[in-house]
């Protein structure tokens, strides 16, 4: 059961990915046209096609992706902390987008143990990002874990835990 429950969240964190990379591009100003970005990613597309149903802004998906969203400068804070001489601005769009993915996780979702949101930003990263792009992101990831371990972050609550 466990199994299958964390298959569905890697499915549901790479749609999450998928949908705020194309936001890099392509910027949601509001709520509404956040929404609208997300039910209109290529894979809601096709989920919508194959099940018949509309794509609805609700779920776990959909609960990163506002949460990344509504948080963006919190989370480019906490990374800018630790990623020593290299800005968010400078960031690569995929690396960028992994690091807040994570960052939100591990601040904001206490519903997901930091050594789960750090191993699946290192695993999308493998499917997405650069070689190298690994050791850099795990470095991040891993500074931001010890300081919430350590208290010198501490995690925030979302209305949707």
């Amino acid at each position: 059961m466990a199994k299958a429950k964390n298959a569905t969240r890697r499915g549901e964190r790479e749609l999450a990915f998928q949908v705020l990379y194309g936001l890099s591009f392509t910027p949601a100003r509001t709520l509404e046209e956040l929404r609208r970005s997300f039910r209109t990613s290529p894979d809601n597309l096709v989920r919508s096609e194959e099940s018949g149903v509309p794509v609805e802004t609700c779920g776990f998906s959909w609960e990163l992706v506002e949460g990344v969203w509504s948080n963006s400068d919190a989370l480019d804070k906490a990374i800018t902390k630790f990623s020593h001489n290299w800005r968010v601005d400078r960031m690569g769009r995929v690396e960028l987008t992994l690091l807040r993915l994570a960052v939100f996780e591990l601040l904001f979702r206490n519903d997901v143990p930091p050594k789960v949101s750090i191993n699946e930003a290192l695993e999308l990263s493998r499917q997405f990002g650069e070689g190298n792009a690994k050791n850099f992101i795990n470095g991040i990831l891993d500074a931001v874990a010890k300081a919430l371990e350590s208290g010198e972050l501490q995690r925030s609550v979302t209305s949707a835990n």
